[in-house]
């Protein structure tokens, strides 16, 4: 083994020993972003939970990015292709020059009003699951951004390697509601009626829970007997005005 696939591996290390001793998110993510980009070497971080009201994004540097520069991200992320390989795609570990041309991503608005000011012309993203906030599954993108030379195969080779081991213990810091009696929704059928209630297509849905779009219409069909509702539209209104959240079987 080379000098520089050690010291690669000592890197990744150091972010498992972290998550192993995790109690709480809170502690654990402010910790973890500078040894993630140290495992995974760039300029700066940024860590994004969604959906969840309960946690901001988080930067490292912790000022990365200005309140005006979130507000430039929201309005012109819908355009960015790589926002939408870790929000509707699999959220694998991406360099951006993968997905499209420096020309291509410099007529970008967000690079303008957001990359460019901080320095981000090589990025490598990805997305995983992070748990459930309010009987809602979670996902975490995760986005390291460099002014220099382009991510390497074997950066993208470590970030896999994490990718793994950051939704094991988001999973167990932020598990699922307790079971309930039997004959309430289930936990499975609430996740999708939660993402349903979001704006998702079953499509969307089945990317996100990483099952097949039959599946998701199994869980539909079932849910809307137990909701007693006849489609998708009313399916939305009663989950979001019942609170049908609370109440979650296995």
């Amino acid at each position: 083994m080379s000098a520089a696939a050690e010291v690669g591996l000592r890197r990744i290390f150091a972010v498992v020993d972290l998550l192993i001793d995790a109690v709480d998110e809170e502690t654990l993510v402010p910790a973890l972003l500078p040894v993630l980009l140290r495992a995974v070497p760039g300029d700066s971080i940024v860590w994004t939970p969604r959906p969840d009201p309960a946690h901001r994004p988080l930067t490292h540097p912790a000022d990365l990015l200005s309140g005006d520069a979130w507000d430039a991200f929201a309005r012109d992320a819908p355009a960015d292709p790589l926002v939408a390989h870790t929000t509707f795609g699999p959220g694998d570990p991406m360099r951006r020059s993968t997905l499209q041309t420096n020309r291509a991503f410099h007529s970008l608005a967000a690079y303008t009003d957001v990359y460019r000011p901080v320095g981000a012309e090589r990025q490598l993203a990805m997305s995983f699951p992070g748990g459930y906030v309010d009987a809602l599954p979670r996902s975490i993108c995760l986005a390291i951004n460099r002014s220099g030379p382009d991510f390497t195969d074997n950066d993208v080779f470590a970030a896999a390697l994490l990718r793994t081991r950051l939704t094991r213990v988001l999973n167990r810091l932020a598990p699922p509601a307790p079971t309930p009696a039997p004959g309430q929704v289930t936990r499975r059928e609430s996740a999708v009626l939660a993402l349903l209630a979001h704006g998702l297509t079953n499509q969307q849905i089945a990317r996100r829970l990483a099952i097949s779009p039959r599946t998701v219409d199994k869980h539909l069909e079932h849910a809307y007997a137990k909701l007693r509702v006849g489609g998708r539209v009313e399916a939305a209104n009663a989950w979001l005005t019942r609170g049908d959240t609370a109440q979650l079987a296995s």
